[in-house]
């Protein structure tokens, strides 16, 4: 038994198969060639018990069958045709199917399978281009079938053969490489960074995803740091002075007034409260009289040249 191998409609592999052709003989067993036969011997076929002396005949079974009993009997019935495959037919059979060679055709453009690849669809026989041609993706960029076995790419349900899948701008193929969508076109990472992504303002490379804007203007988040210690300030309060940002406590140390209790800078952020008085400031829980250390916040007091002092305590200087 020979066979061809073919891909089938769910891409595996299927076998067709020609079936070994009966031997036919016209020596009944036991004779020489040249040797007259010995009638008084019977030699019947085992179905019509006709004498087979003189007659071609076909031993099946361990028994003669002359050569329409053997056909009736043993012969398959085309799946095509349906009449019977005669022992001198070369048959082929595929899945349970018998077919006459001549029958073993595709169904759309009725050429011999034979000796061809082929494809089965729902139980009709396809030649490889009729398959393709009916049931393959197209390319879209070369409109040609993508074949069964070819590698090939599928994005937004389009098909393109690997090699035709290529950025739009550099044109060299994607492959598995990471791409970026555009309407109808494709780019690869380093096209579109170079043609669409935003500049960080700072280093001027491109913005391929992530970063912070500030005063609409694009940062890596590496970049966008305190004017002053070079912190990053991506995550955390921060405020600005001409245009220069900085984290909260650079601008406390080089710009904001210092508390005339305890010196530290006056920021304000947070929520932070603070009282103003004759150009100097205090926090609000250093705002206390400077004998008693009661606080003055919400109540009147009085100024002593450097001091602040509540009514009781300044009760004293009268």
């Amino acid at each position: 038994m020979s066979g061809d191998s073919a891909q089938n409609g769910k891409g595996c592999v299927s076998k067709v198969a020609a079936v070994d052709q009966a031997e036919v003989t016209d020596i009944p067993p036991g004779s020489r060639s040249g040797q007259k036969e010995n009638m008084s011997e019977r030699f019947d076929c085992d179905n019509c018990k006709e004498s087979l002396y003189g007659r071609k005949y076909i031993q099946a079974e361990e028994s003669p069958y002359c050569i329409p009993c053997y056909d009736s009997l043993f012969a398959n019935t085309c799946d095509e045709c349906k009449e019977l495959i005669g022992h001198d037919s070369r048959e082929l059979f595929y899945e349970d199917r018998h077919y006459h060679e001549h029958c073993f055709r595709c169904f759309r453009c009725d050429r011999s399978l034979a000796d061809e690849p082929f494809t089965s669809q729902e139980e009709a026989l396809l030649c490889n281009d009729c398959y393709c041609n009916e049931f393959s993706s197209k390319c879209v960029a070369c409109d040609k079938t993508v074949m069964p076995g070819t590698r090939k790419l599928e994005y937004g349900g389009s098909t393109w053969h690997e090699g035709c899948f290529i950025c739009h701008s550099c044109e060299q193929p994607i492959g598995s490489k990471s791409f970026i969508p555009d309407k109808d076109d494709h780019y690869c990472v380093p096209c579109y960074e170079n043609k669409f992504a935003p500049r960080c303002t700072r280093c001027k490379q491109a913005l391929a995803k992530g970063g912070v804007t500030y005063r609409d203007e694009p940062w890596h988040k590496e970049c966008f740091v305190c004017t002053g210690c070079k912190v990053q300030l991506a995550g955390q309060h921060f405020t600005s002075r001409e245009d220069s940002p900085y984290c909260l406590k650079c601008f406390g140390n080089l710009y904001a007034k210092k508390c005339e209790a305890c010196s530290k800078p006056i920021t304000g952020f947070g929520g932070g409260k603070y009282i103003s008085f004759e150009e100097r400031q205090w926090h609000q829980p250093c705002f206390t009289c400077s004998r008693c250390s009661v606080s003055l916040v919400g109540a009147g007091f009085f100024p002593e040249r450097e001091e602040i002092l509540c009514r009781d305590c300044n009760g004293g200087n009268l």
